[in-house]
């Protein structure tokens, strides 16, 4: 076998990789979008008050972790192949909201304060059973360095 290269394929065989046993695994994925937070019942002074400079007009980049989890397939050694994680959460929610803005050009976030938390839901809901040989577990969404907000499944 050469340095570095893989080992043969029988010794993964003698692992115990019992079909009971979940493994997770985390895809991240990121996209920039815009947002303003404030309710158009509340006049501008109540929307700063308590949403701060966010109810302005402003964007992030945002970072986007998906968890799943499954059994480990005996012939390819994964949960889920991550080219089909990545294929589904950028049909369902990268390509809608990339360089979009959450409040004027999402329909799936149409009459929802896109607050993280509220984004995050909304994602959950966009992914949930969409996999076919794993069960969404987790999606994080990362803000700015001091606000995410997770979704787990409970």
């Amino acid at each position: 076998m050469r340095p570095g290269s893989n080992p043969p394929l029988f010794r993964f065989n003698r692992m115990d990789m019992s079909p009971t046993q979940r493994v997770s695994v985390t895809r991240r994925l990121t996209f920039a979008a815009g947002h303003i937070l404030a309710r158009p019942e509340w006049d501008a002074a109540r929307n700063r008050e308590v949403f701060g400079a966010c109810s302005g007009d402003h964007g992030h980049n945002y970072e986007l972790e998906v968890t799943v989890s499954g059994s480990v397939d005996v012939n390819t050694g994964m949960v889920i192949n991550l080219r089909e994680v990545d294929r589904i959460v950028k049909d369902l929610v990268i390509q809608d909201v990339d360089h979009h803005h959450m409040n004027r050009d999402v329909p799936w976030l149409q009459g929802c304060l896109p607050t993280t938390e509220n984004v995050a839901l909304a994602i959950w809901g966009r992914l949930d059973g969409k996999l076919s040989s794993a069960r969404l577990e987790r999606v994080r969404l990362k803000e700015t360095e001091n606000n995410v907000a997770e979704v787990e499944r409970g």
